[in-house]
């Protein structure tokens, strides 16, 4: 099953980088074990762009406005077994990024 690992990055509290290389080792980890399905990292919110296209002209607006201090700092796609691996895997996330990891099983997909 697929698994999607979302890292949840925090205005108020930014990401400590203080040991360089962790994500790549635990990159490299998720595709010895086969578990490596894709990950990215995405820029701050500030480049993001929403596209609106539920009327009848498309509008597209510099965004999100989401009164939060969290956003999708980046993700990991991973095959588990089951959700209890997966939460394992998101122990080493959450270490390797030093923030916190959302885990959500995708709908449908095997």
């Amino acid at each position: 099953m697929h698994y999607l690992l979302t890292v949840v990055g925090d205005t108020d509290n930014p990401a400590d980088d203080s040991a360089p290389g962790a994500i790549d080792a635990f990159n490299d980890r998720l595709k010895d074990e086969g578990r490596w399905v894709f990950a990215g990292g995405l820029t701050d919110p500030a480049d993001a762009t929403v596209t609106d296209n539920r009327g009848g002209d498309p509008v597209f607006s510099d965004g999100p406005f989401v009164e939060s201090k969290e956003f999708l700092a980046g993700f990991w796609v991973v095959t588990a077994a089951d959700l209890d691996e997966a939460l394992a895997l998101s122990v080493d996330a959450s270490r390797a990024c030093h923030r916190k990891i959302e885990v959500r099983p995708f709908d449908g997909v095997a």
